[in-house]
């Protein structure tokens, strides 16, 4: 990991909660498939699909990335850090918090965390 990456993933660990705060509370619907595994987390910061969404689900899951990416950009720019990187780092922070049970995804496969903590793909430091 680069001194530059290593910096600025500190720096922006205390506020990646802060910028996914405004979109904990989601709908029944992303709810139940959170819960279900057919929705998850992944290390860029966003909602993805385990498994092909109804068009309903879809919709709801992208309102919810728009928001996410509205958030990151504010407090990226708040910082003068790149968008992309705030937003890796509260997809790592969000990884490295997961519940059990729960899908997601890191280097483009998709796994159900079990007891144990998640490998955290190098964009983490893990």
């Amino acid at each position: 990991m680069t001194k530059y990456r290593f910096s600025l993933m500190a720096a922006l660990s205390g506020l990646s909660l802060l910028a996914a705060a405004p979109v904990l509370a989601q709908s029944p619907a992303v709810d139940a498939a959170l819960a279900s595994g057919a929705v998850g987390e992944q290390a860029d910061g966003y909602l993805g699909f385990a498994r092909p969404p109804s068009p309903a689900l879809k919709a709801e899951v992208d309102a919810i990335n728009i928001k996410r990416r509205q958030g990151y950009t504010q407090v990226a720019q708040a910082k003068n850090v790149p968008i992309e990187a705030f937003a890796v780092s509260v997809g790592c922070n969000t990884l490295a918090k997961l519940r059990p049970g729960r899908a997601y995804n890191v280097g483009g496969a998709w796994a159900v965390k079990g007891s144990g903590p998640i490998t955290l793909p190098s964009q983490c430091g893990g």
